[in-house]
């Protein structure tokens, strides 16, 4: 089975969705976009543009190598409008499992017999997601890190019923996108987030206790252990609601109480404060600035 030049479905045209798109888009690849909401679809494109202008600016990509992603990208607010002729289909809505669930019940009906359907999430079950499709051995998780057109992972989980045909195929097009495919087995938060959520509620944990500050953590984390960004910097950039609803799909799965979600975490998602995307999370984001500034709340 190969998809090379073939046409992308890219269900959710969000942060993960855009980049997804883009990747494919910059590969050569034809995809259509598919969102219900036309202003989400357009704030994606302009996203994509500003990341294209970005590589221009820098030079790792030509005017024409813009133009042309651009040109290979359709938008579609209807979803079995945007699935008719699709060879892979992947999912990228929002990391809640009913609406997964919901997404893939339809796109089970529209999307055409041999087509391949793919799941972008960082938690959910994949075995659970195939079983409600009436190809469950066509279904496998295809998690890409953020942001996408950028990181060289691709973590590729395989349900209980994924074809090996399927896991083969979607390793050989990771790498023609240029990544490194890992395949994992589905279990919950798989690799990825089953080892990194529970540092980052143990970074909030260790706030929340008063053990140390907010640029404390994160400095020691950084300079200590080399990593890029600290774990509560981290978590803002993931979304802290996101953060919470796969420390909640960890703590379900395995009932064990050494993953359950820090109160400071449930209570900031509750109020909103979920990050970047709120402006606001355990630093304060303002477009004005790159400068990181701790939330005075934490100060």
């Amino acid at each position: 089975m190969t998809l090379k030049g073939g046409l992308i479905s890219v269900i959710g045209a969000g942060t993960m969705g855009n980049g997804i798109a883009h990747l494919f888009a910059q590969h050569g690849f034809k995809v259509n976009l598919v969102d219900i909401s036309q202003e989400q679809l357009k704030k994606a494109i302009n996203t994509i543009t500003k990341n294209l202008d970005r590589q221009l600016s820098k030079g790792t990509i030509t005017e024409d190598v813009k133009e042309t992603t651009l040109s290979n990208i359709k938008t579609f607010p209807v979803l079995a409008d945007g699935l008719r002729e699709s060879q892979l289909v992947i999912e990228a809505a929002t990391e809640n499992t009913e609406l997964k669930l919901n997404i893939f019940r339809q796109i089970d009906e529209a999307a055409p017999a041999d087509c391949i359907l793919a799941t972008n999430t960082s938690s959910i079950s994949i075995t659970k997601i195939a079983a409600i499709t009436k190809r469950p051995g066509s279904v496998i998780g295809m998690h890409f890190m953020n942001p996408v057109p950028v990181m060289k992972l691709v973590e590729v989980i395989n349900g209980f019923s994924t074809n090996k045909e399927v896991t083969d195929t979607i390793v050989s097009l990771s790498k023609q996108l240029g990544k490194t495919p890992c395949v994992v087995n589905d279990f919950p938060g798989f690799i990825a987030n089953r080892i990194l959520m529970p540092m980052i509620n143990e970074a909030i944990y260790s706030l929340y206790e008063g053990v140390a500050g907010v640029e404390e953590i994160d400095t020691i984390m950084k300079l200590g252990m080399a990593h890029p960004m600290g774990p509560l910097q981290l978590a803002d950039f993931i979304g802290l609601d996101v953060c919470l609803s796969i420390l909640n799909v960890l703590h379900t799965g395995f009932g064990n109480p050494k993953y359950a979600p820090c109160p400071l975490l449930i209570n900031m998602v509750a109020a909103g404060k979920t990050g970047i995307k709120s402006s606001e999370g355990f630093y304060i984001y303002s477009a004005n600035t790159k400068e990181l500034v701790v939330n005075k709340r934490f100060a």
